[in-house]
């Protein structure tokens, strides 16, 4: 018999009270439960939970539970970040969000039903991973059945996947997320997602975030938060924009360059400080994204850590992200895409494989290619441009970088489509007010308090303001000194584009709140 899925008691009232509040009162009511003590985390999991139990996936990426759950770790962080009642401004947005969708009719009504966990077939072995002789050799008998019926059950779930049968592959995850560590259970995901990264960036994205979003509200939420993103990768595959992608030649790099036979240290030292720069702004020069694959795989064989290549594909991404003219609000991939490649290092779990796949793949999502044909900024990168400008102390800098972000032109994204957008000039002159504070040596946790305000604005973008805000402070803090620069830059670009459309309306409601 059909059951929605439920939660328990005090949590399924607050899950209904964001899928059932009217839009018009979500923003007036979302600040009052703040202000009168109800933890952020509480209202957070309450939103995520909903827009997942009462969205459905529309054909395309947007919609849906998909960018709400990709926003959750960077509500969590940017909320606790922002001080006072200014941190209640991204847990807004985000209820906002949810509560939005839930009642869009391109993604509503719908309800996610209770389903029961499934084990494969005996028969399933094999068809994934190792053989059955292989596996259960010097276990007991009864850890020779658990180990059996864990293989099994992976490979009924990767058939699931790939013969598009969705119920199933809900059903078999059900299971090994009972029977699995998260990491080992995201790892279960990674296959197909990073192949198809190449076709839409969010075949990779939607996996990992969901991941982060239960690292912040615990992943007692797994078993309905996890859904979605099965779903998402079982279904038909489509190519955002034509490229020259191949992922199988990718693959063959990992036997080419030995790559799964050699020693790779996981972790860094400080003598690789000047590999990862050189190696990262030479790929952030790269006149052609894809062309960046083999010289990593050729850093890895040279002896470069995982770690250090993390590094090198941050710096990269970033000095790609500044010297490229392409404004559209949600290009954020670069950033979002390397932050949640590097999460793949730290987790317990994940295969060596899928790791460096992930490492590989980083600049060859479509929605990052999209800005390859304006990489016209280079002086943002290789220029003097801090000489114009005068010296300033920290506080007189960021009151101008603020200023000049606020002050960028209008731009009707509506019309022009985002895809499209171009930013203008002005934006520059953000760019160099960053680079100065950075050259100046101020501190950064002042920067980015400021600029995360500026994120909290935007309500247009499904969360890519917020998503990429927190990706760049989190490269900026695992980034080598020397280039940490290209990430505060990166902030202030991203800040600038943001604040072209004006579309603020859910920001300046919970201003006029928080001011009364």
């Amino acid at each position: 018999m059909f059951e929605p899925v439920q939660f328990r008691p005090e949590v399924e009232s607050r899950v209904r009270w964001v899928e059932e509040t009217d839009p018009v009162e979500i923003v007036e009511q979302t600040y009052r439960e703040l202000a009168n003590g109800t933890p952020p985390t509480e209202l957070l999991t309450a939103s995520t939970l909903a827009v997942v139990r009462s969205t459905e996936l529309p054909p395309q990426h947007h919609g849906g539970p998909l960018h709400p759950v990709c926003g959750v770790h960077a509500v969590h962080h940017v909320s606790e970040r922002l001080p006072g009642e200014t941190g209640f401004l991204p847990i807004i947005q985000h209820v906002a969000l949810a509560n939005n969708h839930v009642h869009s009719p391109q993604m509503g009504p719908y309800l996610m039903p209770a389903i029961e966990p499934l084990e494969g077939t005996p028969g399933e072995i094999g068809s994934y991973h190792i053989g059955d002789a292989e596996l259960t050799e010097g276990l007991s008998a009864r850890a020779q059945q658990a180990t059996r019926g864990v293989e099994a059950t992976k490979g009924a779930f990767h058939k699931s996947l790939r013969a598009l049968a969705a119920p199933a592959a809900e059903h078999y995850f059900l299971w090994l997320l009972e029977r699995l560590s998260p990491g080992e259970a995201l790892d279960q995901l990674l296959p197909l997602a990073i192949a198809r990264n190449g076709l839409d960036d969010h075949n990779f994205l939607f996996p990992v975030y969901s991941a982060r979003a239960l690292d912040c509200i615990g992943w007692e939420w797994a078993d309905v938060v996890m859904r979605p993103p099965v779903r998402y990768q079982a279904r038909r595959a489509s190519r955002l924009i034509r490229n020259g992608y191949d992922f199988p030649a990718i693959e063959a790099l990992l036997d080419e360059y030995k790559l799964l036979e050699i020693d790779i240290p996981d972790h860094g030292n400080p003598g690789e400080t000047q590999r990862i720069g050189e190696l990262g702004l030479a790929m952030g020069r790269s006149k052609n994204y894809l062309a960046n694959i083999e010289p990593l795989a050729q850093a890895l064989a040279d002896g470069l850590s995982m770690e250090g290549a993390g590094e090198a594909l941050s710096v990269g991404a970033a000095a790609a992200y500044i010297s490229t003219s392409y404004g559209n609000p949600m290009d954020s991939h670069l950033h979002t895409g390397t932050n949640n490649r590097r999460y793949l290092l730290r987790m317990p779990g994940v295969s060596r494989r899928n790791r460096i796949l992930g490492l590989l793949t980083g600049f060859t999502g479509p929605e990052v290619l999209l800005a390859e044909r304006l990489l016209n900024w280079g002086d943002n990168l290789d220029g003097d441009v801090t000489a114009p400008l005068p010296e300033r102390d920290q506080d007189s800098l960021l009151d101008a970088l603020v200023e000049s972000i606020e002050g960028q032109p209008w731009l009707d994204w509506r019309k022009i489509g985002v895809a499209a957008t171009v930013a203008p000039d002005s934006v520059r002159e953000t760019v160099a007010l960053a680079r100065q504070y950075a050259d100046s040596g101020y501190d950064g946790e002042a920067y980015f308090e400021r600029l995360g305000e500026i994120a909290c604005r935007d309500d247009f973008t499904e969360m890519h303001a917020l998503k990429h805000f927190q990706a760049i402070v989190d490269e900026y803090y695992a980034t080598p000194p020397p280039y940490r620069w290209l990430h505060m830059a990166s902030a202030a670009k991203s800040a600038a584009v943001i604040h072209l459309g004006r579309e603020h309306r859910v920001y300046e409601q919970a201003k006029e709140l928080l001011a009364a």
